[in-house]
């Protein structure tokens, strides 16, 4: 029973966080505002969602591990795997504004958690203590703040999600069902995945920057597949780069201000690999282009990180 709640939570969120960025999709655009704001921070922000529930819910819960190892583990699989993916089905176009905005700020965001994470500033021992959160928040705001102000003067760009012409009611519908189903959808799929990993004699880091992270991620992973599909590879780089940031700042800021994260199980290793995969990323698409080989690089990177968690925490 315990692996059937945790299948159909899985598609709760699937389905939630597709009815919740449609909403707010058909939202932004009865309220005019342009398709690159819609693209880099509603859907970004949409799919990270159950990101944002899964640590939110680990914090209130007093689950440091599950609340960081989700992040954590977001960030890996988004980019190895869902960026890897994706270039593998169509190479991804890697702008001059990437290379000097976007991915150096991933980067920093991401080697920035790890020196919170041991406390490189303040606090003591192993975690992300309230201040520390603030700073996230802070540059979250600011984030949020550059894209909505470029992109009021960016023009109209095409992205993968459809134009939704339904009245205004329907879409704020949308946005309440969908964010009521996520919200189900997310308590249930942490609640059986931690049930499973006490089955399987696992801990709960462990589950959290495998399993829950990849189920959470699949919002990003059906939104960067589509638009591949579509060969508008700059929306799934957009959505995997934004959302990563929208990880560490927004949901790791925000779960620090509910509790003072501290998970000894989440190691450096973790938040070197997090870390390494941005830094993989700008060196494999530093001529503008992440090929086929690239993607490919990347994902047998995944696969080879997943083989040595299972080593040294299941075998």
């Amino acid at each position: 029973m315990t692996y059937v709640i945790l299948i159909i939570a899985l598609l709760a969120i699937i389905y939630g966080a597709n009815w919740f960025v449609d909403g707010a999709v058909g939202v932004a655009r009865k309220l005019k505002i342009s398709d690159f704001v819609i693209g880099a921070v509603i859907v970004g922000v949409g799919t990270s969602l159950p990101e944002l529930i899964v640590s939110l819910k680990g914090a209130v819960d007093g689950n440091s591990n599950v609340a960081i190892g989700n992040v954590v583990g977001s960030n890996i699989f988004n980019v190895l795997a869902i960026l890897g993916l994706t270039a593998v089905i169509s190479p991804v176009v890697i702008t001059k504004e990437n290379r000097r905005k976007d991915l150096p700020l991933c980067l920093g965001v991401s080697v920035l958690l790890t020196l919170m994470a041991y406390n490189f500033f303040v606090g003591e021992g192993r975690g992300l203590e309230r201040w520390d959160g603030l700073i996230l928040l802070a540059i979250f705001g600011w984030f949020l703040y550059t894209s909505l102000k470029e992109g009021k003067n960016a023009p109209q760009e095409e992205v993968a999600v459809e134009d939704k012409e339904a009245p205004l009611w329907k879409s704020l519908v949308m946005i309440a069902v969908g964010l009521t189903v996520l919200i189900l959808g997310c308590t249930n799929f942490v609640d059986s995945a931690i049930e499973i990993a006490k089955q399987l004699g696992v801990s709960d880091a462990f589950i959290s920057i495998t399993l829950i992270a990849c189920g959470t991620s699949l919002p990003e992973l059906a939104a960067s597949l589509a638009a591949a599909a579509k060969k508008n590879t700059q929306l799934a780089l957009g959505n995997i780069v934004g959302s990563n940031i929208f990880n560490i700042t927004l949901i790791l800021g925000t779960s620090s201000q509910v509790l003072t994260l501290h998970s000894p199980n989440i190691n450096l290793v973790d938040y070197g690999v997090a870390t390494l995969a941005v830094a993989l990323t700008m060196l494999l698409g530093a001529k503008g282009k992440l090929s086929r080989v690239g993607g490919a690089i990347l994902f047998a990177c995944f696969v080879a990180y997943n083989i040595y968690l299972f080593k040294t925490q299941v075998g």
